[in-house]
């Protein structure tokens, strides 16, 4: 089985907004992967959020089409997870950490890896899955 690439908000932003500073970067690292894509309903939240208030409905009518045509998946969080995400939050309490990145965490520790596709190099840069194992950004290898 192919490992799954998890995807941060960012990226999503990016491959959406042709005006957004990442966009041909995003467009050119997505048309290169061979491996799913994988989120968090986090993500898909803050996404669908940011698509409508600088977008409009459309952007993010789009997103969600992309998620029921099976571009990418969706990782679901239980609540034997919420004691993870509360550790996360409070350990990088400084930058500060929001859920939606913390979710993203406890994704790489579910799958093992931390093959990430953001636009946020501080954050992604600073975290550690299993408190040890760096994110290996794939948005930072083309650039």
């Amino acid at each position: 089985m192919l490992s799954m690439i998890i995807v941060d908000t960012g990226f999503w932003l990016a491959l959406a907004n042709r005006n957004d500073a990442h966009h041909t970067q995003a467009m050119t690292v997505l048309a290169n992967l061979h491996e799913p894509l994988i989120t968090t309903w986090a993500v898909v939240t803050e996404t669908c959020y940011i698509l409508l208030t600088k977008m409009g409905n459309h952007a993010q009518v789009s997103f969600i089409n992309n998620l029921y045509v099976g571009a990418f998946k969706v990782f679901d969080l239980q609540p034997h997870h919420g004691k993870r995400l509360c550790e996360l939050m409070e350990q990088y309490a400084d930058l500060p950490m929001d859920f939606a990145d913390a979710s993203l965490v406890v994704l790489a520790e579910h799958l093992g890896h931390g093959r990430i596709l953001s636009v946020d190099r501080r954050d992604f840069n600073t975290y550690r899955w299993k408190n040890t194992y760096p994110f290996q950004n794939l948005m930072l290898l083309g650039s």
